[in-house]
């Protein structure tokens, strides 16, 4: 069982002893360390903090937690209830908060659970703010308020409502182009909160939805990672269905993956680039993906005449690069659609509104759509840490290895072929090394993986 403090939130699994794992005595001590940053960061002795939680099983016992921690150090609740990460982001803003916390562990199993931390523009914590409220844990230097100056908790479900009302209003979504194409869509929520956005926001479009594991229990059907070895129920569904397309996100919305008419991938690297050709055909500009992502948003963005950056892997690295280079999309290689025009997070919904939008004026099949886009295949692995691996050690090793080619060491360490490449880094989120390559055929970055594994395992020992 895991515990992960880093600075962009706390993640871990439920049950078991505190801070080995996220046991209700972790959550309390973490909210209370982020509601005492908040009051310090605002300068208010009664600041506002959004709340929001996907639909795991463990949601309502931590937000519980969470939230009469908040209204023990005199601070504001509005309660979102079942939520999506873009969901939260928006509505801190609109609430006019100091800030937010979601309550969701993204793409991990059911076991894990996590506190997402925003500030009050409703984006991630910088490395900065992080470390600070890892300091303050830390030390349990928390001032709790007398009863007279307790927060309150107000609860407001409307948000998600908001939030496709807010989609819909983007520039460049075409609802009447959309509702003309007649499309039927099978969508796969993996019963958490992507069943009560996804669907809605389609049926306002006019899509028809055949809807696969929608209802927000949090009991995954499946791994929730929205990976193809994942997906046979939808891709079954949409053959069956004859559907023109499957839609499937992770548990708190923020990673979004297409599947082709005959049940295929769309690829998730795929999502961002199919996105940003839309926009950058209708708005020229600059992109950013991290440095783990495809080389197929660079081909597409320097077709359109713009200029492509590779970040650091993390949301809030894409954000500050994005910011830097007045990238008018961008996002990260897993399906996550960062568009300014919405917010500066990663968003589903914002993503499928676009990405249908430009599939109904293409005016052609999901797998035709995919295959005029550059062709790159991927490969993503990872080496399980143990106490005994020397991560740093081994990432220098390899950074020494390959010196002679174009390394970049920023990120763990990416090393960048003609051909290919391949990009080796600990996970923020997982006790893991993740190994990820890409070539123009899978067998080559399948190649590849084995190879930098390989070399991997003579330097440490294994």
């Amino acid at each position: 069982m895991t515990l992960i403090k880093s600075i962009s939130g706390i993640r871990g699994t439920i049950g078991g002893a505190v801070n080995d794992n996220l046991t209700p005595v972790d959550a309390v001590k973490f909210a209370s360390a982020y509601g005492t940053w908040i009051k310090t960061a605002s300068g208010k002795t009664a600041p506002k903090v959004v709340v929001g939680r996907d639909a795991r099983l463990s949601g309502n016992m931590i937000q519980q937690l969470v939230m009469n921690s908040l209204v023990g150090l005199g601070i504001e609740v509005v309660d979102l209830g079942l939520s999506t990460t873009p969901t939260v982001e928006i509505a801190v803003p609109l609430e006019k908060a100091d800030g937010g916390i979601i309550l969701t562990a993204s793409h991990n199993p059911k076991q894990w659970n996590a506190l997402k931390l925003l500030n009050n523009k409703g984006e991630f914590l910088n490395a900065a703010n992080g470390a600070e409220i890892l300091k303050i844990a830390a030390s349990d230097s928390y001032i709790f308020s007398e009863v007279d100056d307790l927060g309150a908790i107000s609860i407001n479900d409307s948000y998600i409502e908001k939030h496709i009302d807010s989609v819909l209003k983007l520039s460049l979504v075409d609802i009447e182009k959309v509702k003309q194409a007649k499309f039927k869509v099978v969508v796969d929520a993996v019963n958490s909160t992507g069943g009560i956005s996804i669907p809605p926001l389609l049926k306002r479009m006019g899509v028809e939805v055949v809807e696969l594991y929608c209802d927000p229990t949090g009991h995954f059907p499946h791994n929730p990672e929205p990976l193809k070895e994942h997906l046979g129920d939808l891709a079954a569904k949409v053959v069956s269905e004859k559907a023109d397309l499957g839609i499937t996100v992770d548990p708190d919305v923020d990673r979004l993956a297409f599947m082709s008419e005959d049940g295929e991938m769309f690829g998730e690297e795929y999502t961002l680039v199919a996105c940003a050709d839309f926009v950058l055909g209708k708005t020229p500009g600059n992109t950013v993906s991290n440095l783990s992502s495809s080389r197929a948003l660079r081909d597409v963005t320097e077709k359109h005449g713009g200029k492509y950056t590779a970040a650091n892997v993390g949301e809030v690295n894409v954000v500050t690069t994005m910011k830097a280079e007045n990238a008018i999309i961008g996002g990260e290689g897993n399906g996550g659609i960062i568009y300014p025009e919405s917010h500066y997070g990663r968003d589903s919904l914002v993503g499928v509104a676009l990405f249908l939008t430009h599939l109904a004026e293409k005016k052609m099949k999901v797998s035709e759509l995919r295959a005029s886009y550059p062709a790159y295949f991927m490969s993503k692995n990872k080496i399980t840490l143990t106490p005994s691996l020397d991560v740093d050690g081994i990432l220098a090793a390899m950074a020494k290895k390959y010196e002679n080619e174009d390394v970049t060491t920023t990120d763990g360490v990416k090393v960048d072929f003609a051909e290919n490449w391949f990009h080796l880094r600990k996970s923020n989120t997982e006790p893991i090394i993740r190994i990820y390559t890409e070539a123009k055929s899978q067998q080559a970055a399948d190649e590849l993986a084995e190879k930098t594994i390989s070399e991997i395992k003579v330097i440490a020992g294994l």
